[in-house]
């Protein structure tokens, strides 16, 4: 093993360490293993930063604002609610759902078309009378699987099709990922539905804002007033109207922290820490005269703006995340109050106003009817409503599926590059005025972005040195006695193996050259192997961590780390036994 091979592997070794480390954000890892590898002479300066021409960031940042601007639209949600209005059995409403986010995904970003679709879950479950935790899981793996479907359906399938070209000179097509991934996404919904009971059943989580979205406990400050007439009364009392459905978790006096004691007298300036559902939150608030936490709401509106209270859920690239209300001034620089929090049933100890949120936390906010969507939408907030929020805007509905189909076609017959054919349709978007600029840029996944650049020239270190070469001989020698159905399969479980630790773009970025060197080594052609890592990359359905998807459902559904696995093994499992025969049947690598 020769020097640059031993500092290529250690540094991206320890790239993946800090990437399973998580104190360090993905896109930092990645620009500080570029400048060790510059440092240690392997990467080469003038091409340290080609990363950032690379036509997988222009892909993936284009596919980005056109699925922003495809989202925003609310076509989508609004066909499936005027032709399935009243559709109230269970099976036909997860047909439904699963196909929808499928064939969504295939086209605009996974996630987005989850979060389309997830209002209307709610409206089903509360319809069929069914958790809606049988709904949530089902959807967010249906939306992973139609991501296989086209070559901008994922970030896996457009960092493959461009290291295909640069190692065998032809890059995949659009439609290329289609006959497989095809297979894949029908088997899977098949799947999902016929084992859709091994998705746990969570209670209390049947949501409507007219009913005020029972999903579980939130926790929540209330101030005792001097006009409150829960002054002088004891604890036990003033919870009372809750109906045991609500507890004080401690009471914040001149400061200090006092524990809740039943026969404990309240006093005028108290601040109770609650615990509880919505209704009961309510209920206690309103017959005791508190004052949940937040600012006073005629300030904030416009004159005779309604006000209104909304359950949403902390996605997984909101400005929330990682940041507390008071940190990031949410009154005074966005206008809506943070009234509960709802961490899958967990007792928060803060103050609410101290809690600092996390993807996946449900909260309840409230502001003005006329501005809180755009707010919602600029935080990362996603609605969880019966009467649901469109964040999208009704005019020039069809404009951004027309210039998607154009895109699409455009580049699959080969007229114009992917790169220019998506970059064209962002502007083109921008210009029809399907989209604001300021929600364009937001659309832009930043840290993605960077980290892809950063890491294009790293993961190349693999090749260039040698690398990959030498690994491939290793995984050769093991697989010498296997036939091609093996020698595949081992491709895409090792795939699916590091994906869950890994961004799955990064995992493609690392594996498909030790892929195409594992095929040439076996005297097999390459493409059915870097599909195999591209469907690998794609389908982490063990963990709510590997993926966006699976982060956003967590909370909603109140699944626990270890349900994942339960519904995702035996998924994981199917895929890979269904992939193989397709893959060899479509890509033959003799």
């Amino acid at each position: 093993m020769s020097t640059p091979q031993i500092l290529s592997f250690a540094i991206i070794l320890a790239m993946m360490a800090a990437f399973v480390w998580g104190r360090l954000r993905y896109d930092v890892v990645a620009c500080l293993a570029l400048l060790i590898a510059i440092a240690a002479g392997i990467v080469p300066f003038d091409k340290a930063f080609s990363g950032f021409s690379d036509d997988i960031v222009i892909i993936v940042g284009s596919a980005l604002v056109v699925s922003a601007a495809v989202a925003r639209s609310g076509i989508i949600n609004r066909a499936v609610q005027r032709f399935f209005p009243n559709m109230s059995a269970f099976m036909p409403q997860m047909v439904l759902l699963l196909v929808a986010v499928a064939v969504m995904s295939a086209f605009i970003k996974n996630i987005g078309a989850l979060a389309i679709m997830m209002p209307m879950a709610f409206q089903f479950s509360r319809r069929s009378g069914v958790p809606v935790s049988r709904y949530l899981m089902p959807m967010a793996f249906a939306a992973l699987l139609g991501g296989l479907m086209t070559q901008i359906g994922t970030s896996p399938n457009i960092v493959v099709s461009r290291m295909r070209q640069e190692i065998t000179g032809e890059s995949f097509t659009m439609f290329d990922f289609t006959p497989v991934g095809g297979i894949l996404t029908v088997a899977g919904i098949l799947f999902l539905l016929a084992l859709h009971k091994l998705v746990p059943v969570r209670t209390n989580q049947n949501p409507s804002l007219d009913e005020a979205l029972e999903l579980g406990t939130y926790s929540s400050d209330a101030t005792v007033t001097k006009e409150s007439g829960a002054v002088g009364k004891s604890l036990n009392a003033v919870l009372k109207p809750g109906h045991g459905d609500i507890a004080a978790t401690a009471i914040i006096r001149d400061g200090s922290r006092m524990a809740p004691l039943p026969d404990v007298t309240v006093k005028a300036g108290d601040t109770l820490l609650l615990e509880g559902t919505p209704t009961a939150l309510d209920q206690v608030t309103e017959a005791a005269g508190l004052k949940l936490s937040g600012k006073p709401m005629q300030q904030a509106p416009a004159a005779g703006e309604d006000i209104a209270a909304v359950e949403v859920v902390v996605s997984t690239d909101s400005r929330l995340a990682g940041l507390s209300a008071r940190r990031l001034a949410l009154f005074h620089s966005y206008g809506i109050n943070l009234l509960a929090v709802n961490r899958q049933g967990k007792r928060l100890s803060e103050r609410l106003s101290e809690v600092t949120l996390a993807p996946g936390d449900m909260l309840m906010v409230q502001g003005g009817m006329k501005t809180l969507p755009a707010t919602l939408q600029e935080l990362g907030l996603l609605p969880l409503a019966q009467r649901q929020i469109l964040l999208g805007t009704k005019r020039r509905a069809y404009v951004p599926l027309l210039v998607l189909a154009a895109a699409m076609i455009a580049s699959a017959t080969g007229t114009i590059p992917v790169a220019t054919a998506f970059f064209a349709a962002a502007v083109a978007m921008l210009l029809l005025r399907v989209i604001p600029l300021a929600d364009a840029y937001r659309a832009v996944d930043g840290p993605i972005l960077v980290m892809l650049a950063a890491l294009i020239p790293v993961a190349d270190t693999l090749r260039s040195t040698g690398g990959s070469e030498l690994i491939a001989g290793w995984l050769g020698s093991v697989a010498s006695g296997l036939p091609a159905y093996g020698a595949l399969a081992m491709i895409l479980l090792t795939a699916m193996a590091v994906t869950p630790f890994l961004n799955n773009a990064a995992t493609v970025l690392v594996m498909a050259p030790i892929a195409v060197s594992f095929a040439s080594a076996l005297d097999y052609r390459p493409e059915a192997f870097l599909m195999a890592v591209a469907i690998g990359a794609g389908c982490d359905f063990l963990t709510p961590i590997g993926h966006q998807c699976n982060t956003l459902v967590m909370g909603p559904g109140g699944y626990r780390f270890s349900d994942y696995p339960r519904l995702g093994l035996p998924l994981s499992l199917m895929i890979v036994l269904v992939s193989v025969p397709a893959l060899l049947y479509v890509w033959p690598v003799n």
